[in-house]
């Protein structure tokens, strides 16, 4: 567990190297407190039974740059240490990885009128328009394992330069820039993206950066010429056969080649996942995929569901409702909880248990006050 801590404390000395260092370990203590029950600055504060305004005088201390700055660098570092070593094998040892980019993002129910970036969103979740967060990620998959690389929440729908698919490119080349200081090419890596994000203009703005192998899910709404016939997207799901056990494909699909009046010739990939619903995906990549590839890349984009939910149901997003730039400071606590219980579970006694059987034999094992003390050595801590 020590192990685990020195790695945090080593990745801010060399970010920040006139940081904070009283905000860090209060940071670190919040996030520690998550595996014992405590999701927010008061509830710890209540177990500790220090006056709750010590933490957040503490978390007021950091700028939105060095929040954001902290974020990034923390969940680059940690995707870097697991991607070198695969990145130098073999391209079919790297297939079997499972290594892929996945873009989507997810609504946090909100009514505080007083926190940032509260707005009507449609939730995929709800069906409908809700007024919460819309936080927008990149996420990286790699042997299973769900690693975030670029957090944003979308401001009020509506201004200049802040609808999704601009944040999305100003977030990638962020990205890349950081993997390229790591010595890393992150556009060597393939890119799926939901529906929300399919257009021309963004095609040409992924490829102008670099990427080359590109997978969306497909609108119904579109338009598509298959065999000298023209229909929507919608219909064309209905008509076609699909066909099973393909190689490499685990559900009944059919890959077809297509032309599109707004993206020219593509690939399409139908798929059924039940018996009454057919989905679609649009292969954007410059040399087209096999089916088996398109669908094994498509896979991996449930990953970011699963981190969108351990985010709020796990981790208790929601609990944790700080004004102004608390918003990042939130989300930070949050994403240092998840990178600590990757590396707890890296190790060989918590390797086959999931991130709730991993947080409940801490809890078991381990008490909170003792681990503060032994770790962190500020006066916050003490009652």
């Amino acid at each position: 567990m020590s192990e685990s801590f020195t790695w945090f404390f080593i990745q801010f000395q060399r970010a920040f190297r006139r940081g904070n260092i009283e905000a860090f370990q209060t940071l670190m203590g919040l996030s520690l407190a998550h595996f014992f029950g405590c999701y927010n600055p008061k509830q710890l504060a209540d177990y500790l039974d220090i006056p709750h305004q010590r933490l957040y005088e503490h978390l007021q201390t950091l700028s939105l740059y060095t929040l954001k700055k902290m974020l990034l660098d923390f969940m680059v570092h940690q995707a870097v240490e697991k991607l070198k070593p695969v990145l130098e094998q073999s391209a079919a040892t790297q297939s079997r990885a499972g290594i892929t980019l996945s873009v989507d993002d997810s609504v946090i129910d909100r009514l505080g009128r007083a926190l940032r970036c509260t707005y009507k969103w449609y939730s995929g979740r709800w069906k409908k328009v809700v007024n919460g967060q819309d936080l927008l990620g990149i996420v990286l998959t790699i042997h299973g394992c769900v690693i975030p690389l670029h957090l944003l929440f979308c401001a009020k729908q509506g201004r200049a330069n802040t609808n999704k698919p601009d944040l999305l490119i100003a977030m990638l080349t962020q990205l890349k820039d950081a993997f390229a200081e790591q010595g890393v090419d992150l556009t060597r890596l393939p890119l799926t993206l939901d529906s929300w994000f399919v257009s021309q203009p963004l095609r040409v703005q992924l490829e102008a950066l670099g990427f080359t192998r590109i997978v969306l899910a497909g609108k119904g709404s579109y338009t598509f010429t298959i065999q000298q016939l023209k229909q929507k997207a919608s219909a064309w799901k209905k008509r076609l056969l699909l066909c099973r056990g393909q190689w490499g494909i685990d559900v009944p699909a059919r890959r077809v080649g297509a032309d599109s009046p707004t993206f020219g010739h593509v690939i399409l990939f139908f798929f059924q996942k039940s018996t009454t619903r057919t989905y679609y995906l649009i292969d954007f990549s410059q040399t087209a995929l096999r089916g088996a590839e398109i669908w094994h890349l498509w896979k991996q984009h449930q990953a970011i569901e699963q981190f969108w939910k351990i985010l709020k149901s796990v981790l208790h997003i929601k609990d944790m409702q700080l004004p102004d730039q608390g918003l990042y400071t939130a989300l930070l606590i949050k994403v240092i909880a998840y990178l600590l219980a990757l590396r707890w579970k890296a190790k060989k006694a918590f390797s086959k248990s999931t991130l709730t059987q991993l947080m409940r034999q801490i809890s078991r094992e381990y008490d909170l006050r003792a681990l503060l003390e032994e770790h962190f050595h500020l006066p916050i801590w003490l009652t």
